[in-house]
């Protein structure tokens, strides 16, 4: 079985409009949702043996919340220029390079290719994977290769406005 958990970085701040995109830090409310959201992923206690995120600081910033809740070592964690401004089929390009010995990896990225990603498997379509929103999905196989043709066996859609309503 293959875990893939998709993370779309928590909000960012638009408010020094002198940064680049890819140097934009969180906001308030991604201050605020990142570790609500780490900490309710890390309660399903899966094993992530695998960080891989985009070089965004607000990627790297959100990813670094969840890594600290998981118990995984941020200098572990492969950023990958790939996932910045990716196409879902770039994604894809990213996840079947995954070594298959590795059976739980957690992406940090954008939309809208982490949306788009996402509905390739999702049972029912998302309109929009948002801030801080994970998609954690379970694959029956051993090859991380063989990913991209099949549906999940479990696919879980989380995200911060959901956890606010108590659902």
């Amino acid at each position: 079985m293959k875990t893939l958990v998709l993370v779309r970085h928590a909000k960012s701040s638009r408010k020094d409009e002198t940064l680049d995109d890819i140097d934009r830090p969180l906001n308030k409310r991604g201050k605020r949702d990142a570790p609500i959201m780490a900490t309710a992923f890390a309660e399903r206690d899966i094993d992530i043996e695998l960080v891989i995120c985009s070089p965004a600081k607000r990627t790297r910033r959100t990813a670094k919340i969840f890594c600290g809740e998981l118990g995984y070592r941020w200098h572990d964690a492969e950023i990958n220029e790939q996932l910045y401004e990716a196409r879902a089929g770039e994604l894809q390009g990213v996840i079947r390079h995954i070594d298959d010995d590795v059976d739980a990896a957690m992406l940090f990225g954008h939309n809208p290719s982490f949306t788009d990603l996402a509905n390739q498997f999702a049972p029912a379509p998302i309109d929009n994977l948002p801030t801080c929103g994970i998609v954690t999905m379970v694959f029956d196989t051993s090859r991380w290769k063989k990913v991209a043709g099949l549906q999940p066996v479990e696919f879980d859609f989380d995200y911060p406005k959901k956890r606010d309503r108590g659902q």
